[in-house]
């Protein structure tokens, strides 16, 4: 087992098998040393979204019920690095998380939210996990879902 499953085990967290492409496009892309994860949403364990995290962030959906849908995109984000690399191991930085926050209309405290997945990836990745970031409201995301977010990382050979 790599040392970042490891954390990832500690903490209680099995990676998922990771989400199929719904449309024209790949879960993810390496290129040189870099790995591009596309938007994830926060599928649990039974591939179902949570109804907790269905909807609008100020509306239907809790702060902190959202800031635990970015949890568990980033979680999803990292199942789709290992199947991309094999070896979480390989990670040698995240680079950037996206975030897009579906976001009642005059919702503006999203960075919080979006720290769901920040504190994570941090967590597992410690000072190689620090990123940059966007964070970014919309009015719609796929699925009625709260929280989509999306990746790149540095990786080895």
């Amino acid at each position: 087992m790599s040392k970042t499953e490891a954390k990832l085990a500690a903490l209680g967290v099995t990676l998922p098998t990771p989400a199929a492409p719904v449309a024209n496009y790949l879960g993810f892309v390496a290129t040189g040393s870099l790995l591009v994860i596309s938007g994830q949403l926060p599928f649990g364990a039974d591939g179902k979204i949570d109804p907790a995290h269905i909807g609008k962030i100020g509306a239907e959906v809790s702060a902190e019920a959202a800031k635990a849908a970015a949890r568990l995109c980033i979680i999803n984000v990292l199942a789709q690095a290992k199947a991309a690399v094999g070896d979480l191991d390989r990670i040698v930085r995240c680079v950037r998380l996206g975030g897009f926050m579906n976001a009642a209309p005059g919702y503006v405290n999203l960075p919080p939210v979006m720290n769901g997945a920040s504190d994570f990836i941090v967590d597992i990745l410690g000072e190689a996990g620090r990123h940059a970031r966007s964070t970014v409201g919309v009015a719609e995301l796929p699925l009625n879902s709260a929280v989509e977010v999306e990746a790149m990382f540095e990786i080895s050979a």
